[in-house]
């Protein structure tokens, strides 16, 4: 049987960051507003006392803030620390999201003494315009150099990246998609926009110079970009924030907040595909019945929320009510048609 993986993340709120982009708020987005390193192994041996190794799969994850940026003493004690868990078999591996400009060949020295699994990039965007507005403090150049330093030292990496940023829109989204592909990303994780109180990004929504994505945008932008990188072969480790990211805090003030939202953009991705599917049939189809076979467990995403995909094929293509069959050959988001 085939083992479940979990991150076990340790934290580390805005430690490293040299600016604050318009939209962070890593204490909303985390829950942490400080950090003690004399408190990583409780939090590391909390997890993986309830963890069965024969079922699951864990690496410790150093989120929340740049942490190769960090100061060196903090950093290193932090990669010894989890290190001796994967010198013990407890877990198979690290990795840590940082920043594009805290990437660097003495750094990467560092890096390889120790068990990297993969290194998460805060890429965000690939438009130079668009980082300018967010004061993100680098330029896509940075990124790019980034992604080359870690795929020539074989490190894997993962683009992050958002949608709905200040001044981007689905084609800067896709191409920032595009390039974080090209540039060989192991993974992605897409976050549409979501507004915190007290970020610069916040007072802007107030002064009516920004406008948050609703839902449905959301939803779209972020499938299309979805589409990019499955076209690469590049996996995506998740859509949206999670719920434990205080999503429904005090601190969230708007923007797209579902907590399915991962859910919701692979109905969209499903619905794409099915009417591609639809499409490429040249007979008369009105008054059949369409049967989707996906993926194993994939029929309520393929079905959509409320059975709103179902819905949306009857009244686009006059078909009867489609009907789903698993396949357990279909890997997610690939569909095969047959007409009854």
């Amino acid at each position: 049987m085939k083992k479940r993986h979990i991150n076990i993340p340790v934290f580390i709120p805005h430690l490293g960051c040299p600016n604050t982009c318009v939209f962070c708020n890593q204490h909303a987005i985390s829950g942490a507003s400080s950090f003690r390193r004399e408190g990583i192994v409780s939090e590391i041996d909390t997890v993986l006392s309830s963890v069965d190794s024969d079922k699951v799969t864990a690496e410790i994850a150093f989120f929340g803030g740049s942490f190769t940026g960090i100061d060196r003493d903090t950093m290193l004690f932090c990669l010894d620390t989890a290190e001796e868990y994967v010198k013990r078999g407890q877990v198979s591996g690290i990795r840590m999201s940082t920043r594009p400009d805290y990437i660097n060949d003495e750094i990467l020295d560092v890096l390889q003494k120790y068990t990297i699994s993969e290194v998460e990039l805060g890429i965000q965007s690939f438009s130079d315009a668009v980082l300018g507005r967010c004061r993100r403090g680098h330029t896509a150049k940075t990124a790019e150099t980034a992604c080359r330093l870690l795929r020539e030292r074989g490190i894997p990496f993962v683009g992050q990246m958002m949608v709905g940023l200040p001044g981007a829109d689905v084609t800067t989204e896709t191409e920032c998609a595009e390039r974080i592909s090209s540039l060989g990303a192991s993974g992605c994780r897409i976050y549409p926009t979501v507004v915190f109180k007290g970020t610069a990004l916040h007072a802007m929504t107030v002064r009516g110079e920004y406008v948050p994505l609703n839902l449905a945008e959301a939803v779209e932008r972020s499938a299309a970009v979805l589409e990019v990188f499955l076209s690469h072969g590049v996996r995506c480790l998740r859509v949206g924030l999670c719920e434990s990211e205080n999503l429904h805090s005090k601190e969230y003030y708007a923007g797209p907040n579902h907590p399915a939202m991962g859910e919701l953009v692979g109905a969209e991705l499903y619905y794409r595909r099915m009417c591609a599917a639809l499409d490429r049939v040249t007979a008369d189809i009105r008054g059949c019945t369409p049967v989707f076979y996906v993926p194993t467990g994939d029929i309520s995403m393929a079905v959509g929320q409320k059975r709103v995909n179902k819905q949306k094929i009857i009244e686009k293509y006059g078909v009867k009510s489609p009907r789903f069959i698993e396949n357990s050959d279909l890997i997610r988001y690939n569909i095969l048609l047959d007409i009854k």
